[in-house]
């Protein structure tokens, strides 16, 4: 967090001091008065300057990415984080030296992680986010696997003319095996179980 200390002859003078040293506007800081000051006799004997502490506040996006970067420390793994906003949706992608330990076995960490981020940015926003986590692109080597697993196993649910149920995943990896195969005519698809169990299951047409 930038935060500066200034003086002025008045709070709003010293305040005005801090705005110019971080380059930002009133709306953007917090305010703590150290020293309200004292004119002194005629304004010259006696005087004390004003004291005050600024500090810039972090936007909620902001605060999520300082709060995934304390957390990813202490799981042992110092991290970068870039953020982007589009619209309601935010995707935090993390980089560093160490990224397997926050991905963790078929990306159940990141998951996690994941998790944890999103109650963490609506706990501050005003509005509601939707937050993607990804690593290094883990996400979309793990959405290319999953469409190979799709095409796999409903070669296997057409030949052997049985369903097949996959492993229980989360909801927006199950969403990539549905698409995968919505328009395959010798297959539908649906989910079934209740969470954390839910799963895809894939049955010839």
């Amino acid at each position: 967090m930038r935060q500066v200390t200034a003086t002025g002859q008045t709070v709003e003078d010293a305040v005005q001091s801090a705005l110019k040293q971080l380059n930002t506007i009133r709306d953007q800081v917090d305010v703590e008065i150290i020293d309200e000051g004292k004119k002194g006799l005629l304004g010259l004997f006696g005087s004390k300057p004003a004291i005050v502490k600024v500090s810039v506040l972090q936007n909620p996006i902001q605060k999520a990415e300082t709060y995934i970067k304390q957390v990813t420390q202490q799981l042992g793994a110092d991290v970068e984080v870039s953020s982007f906003v589009n619209g309601k949706e935010v995707t935090f992608e993390l980089t560093g030296d160490k990224i397997a330990i926050l991905i963790g076995k078929r990306g159940q960490t990141l998951n996690a992680l994941q998790y944890l981020l999103q109650l963490a940015l609506n706990n501050s926003a005003d509005k509601y986010y939707t937050v993607h986590l990804d690593a290094e692109g883990y996400r979309g080597r793990r959405k290319e696997t999953l469409h190979n697993l799709a095409s796999r196993l409903a070669e296997k649910a057409i030949s052997t003319r049985k369903e097949v149920s996959l492993e229980p995943m989360p909801s927006y990896e199950r969403k990539v095996i549905h698409t995968a195969l919505q328009h395959h005519d010798k297959v539908t698809t649906h989910s079934a179980g209740e969470e954390p169990n839910r799963h895809v299951v894939i049955k010839p047409s």
